[in-house]
């Protein structure tokens, strides 16, 4: 089966389409700048990659677009020849799982847009968009949340009133579900059982998620992904008294503070220079005082949730590292790995110097093993679409 693995942004659309149950990835592809001026759009197909700059007034154009690329490139004989589509939306409120979606089930993901006001319009738009030109193509909406709904309710229930939970749905969801589940899934299949595990997803975005029996026992993410630790642009968990006290000093409404706390936060803010590890790193390495700063903060607020995920697991057999900045920063890794040499944990320096490579990077007798592991969400939604429509 050809399986299309849809994440689509407000102004961009990313694509990935699987060959089934083979797993083969046949085409991937951005659409960006969907919207505003200078729109563009690029494919990576049999090692080569298209770049055409073309407007693209909306999410329905882009589709458009993009099968008769599919079709031209002879990837596709006819838009039926896509057996379907699963689309990322990145809260599911109390979807425990995937789901073929119809009316209801749009009016449903409609409902959550409160809860995630900047990417679920999107998230809809790509969904509208492919079931106007594919009416008969089976669509399917894969959940960020869902892997978490595993949680009890003292790990997902906030010290708030109650009311709060049971009226307006205040309650930690958890983020990048689909890529800790990929990891507990794979490690399952590498080691021929569940294991313990602490799942560190980091990216620009950035989560850790405590794994037992395949899942979720406790993500770092809460109600939206502005919570956890330090990111990119965002800043992790701070006082909530924060936000009205700027609010007054600078004469701004709460959106634009919590504006401020997802855009300019995090290593941006703290080291002055980028929100990509790489640039804060080289500047690490050079001896840039905000840089080290932010890196040694980013570090501890890291482990500290390491450690308090090992303690809820009763001891945890791998911590694992995976996304863009946990599969090639060596150095992160390095350094995160040191906090826990009075428990045992040990690097191999010369495995830890792997980049995006899956494989052990601890020693032979560390107490927690250690390892890379390259998550793979497009996969995970290609799946879930097979195994619903098959």
């Amino acid at each position: 089966m050809k399986i299309l693995s849809v994440n689509a942004g407000s102004s961009s659309l990313k694509f990935t389409l699987i060959e089934l149950p083979e797993e083969e990835v046949v085409v991937t592809g951005t659409f960006e700048k969907i919207g505003i001026e200078g729109s563009f759009y690029t494919i990576k197909y049999n090692g080569e990659k298209i770049k055409k700059e073309v407007e693209l007034k909306d999410h329905t154009e882009s589709v458009k677009i993009l099968m008769q690329e599919l079709i031209d490139m002879k990837i596709l004989s006819s838009y039926e020849d896509l057996d379907g589509v699963g689309h990322r939306v990145v809260n599911g409120g109390d979807y425990y799982d995937s789901i073929i979606i119809n009316k209801d089930v749009e009016d449903k993901i409609e409902e959550f847009i409160p809860l995630a006001p900047l990417h679920i319009p999107a998230n809809l738009s790509g969904i509208r968009s492919f079931t106007s030109i594919l009416p008969n193509t089976p669509q399917i909406a894969v959940f960020d949340t869902s892997f978490h709904q595993t949680m009890d309710d003292e790990e997902f229930l906030y010290a708030v009133p109650l009311d709060w939970y049971n009226k307006f749905s205040v309650r930690k969801y958890g983020f990048h579900g689909t890529s800790h589940r990929y990891i507990a899934e794979k490690m399952k299949e590498m080691t021929g059982e569940d294991k313990k595990i602490i799942c560190c997803h980091l990216g620009n975005g950035a989560s850790l998620c405590a794994i037992k029996n395949g899942k979720s026992v406790d993500t770092s993410m809460g109600f939206t992904p502005l919570a956890g630790f330090i990111m990119g642009t965002r800043s992790g968990d701070i006082d909530p008294a924060i936000i009205p006290y700027i609010m007054k000093k600078t004469n701004s409404t709460a959106d634009e503070v919590v504006d401020s706390l997802n855009k300019k936060s995090g290593m941006l803010a703290l080291s002055g220079i980028s929100s990509d590890m790489r640039d804060v790193e080289e500047a690490y390495l050079s001896k840039d005082p905000r840089c080290i700063t932010a890196i040694n903060m980013y570090v501890k607020k890291i482990a500290n949730y390491i450690s308090m995920y090992n303690t809820l697991l009763q001891g945890a057999d791998y911590i694992v590292f995976t996304a863009g900045v946990g599969e090639n920063s060596d150095i992160v890794r390095d350094l995160i790995v040191k906090k826990f040499d009075f428990m045992g944990v040990k690097l191999d320096e010369e495995k830890n110097k792997t980049r995006g490579i899956s494989g052990i990077i601890s020693t032979d007798d560390s107490s927690i093993k250690v390892m890379v592991l390259p998550t793979n969400e497009e996969l995970m939604i290609a799946k879930d679409t097979y195994n619903l429509i098959k």
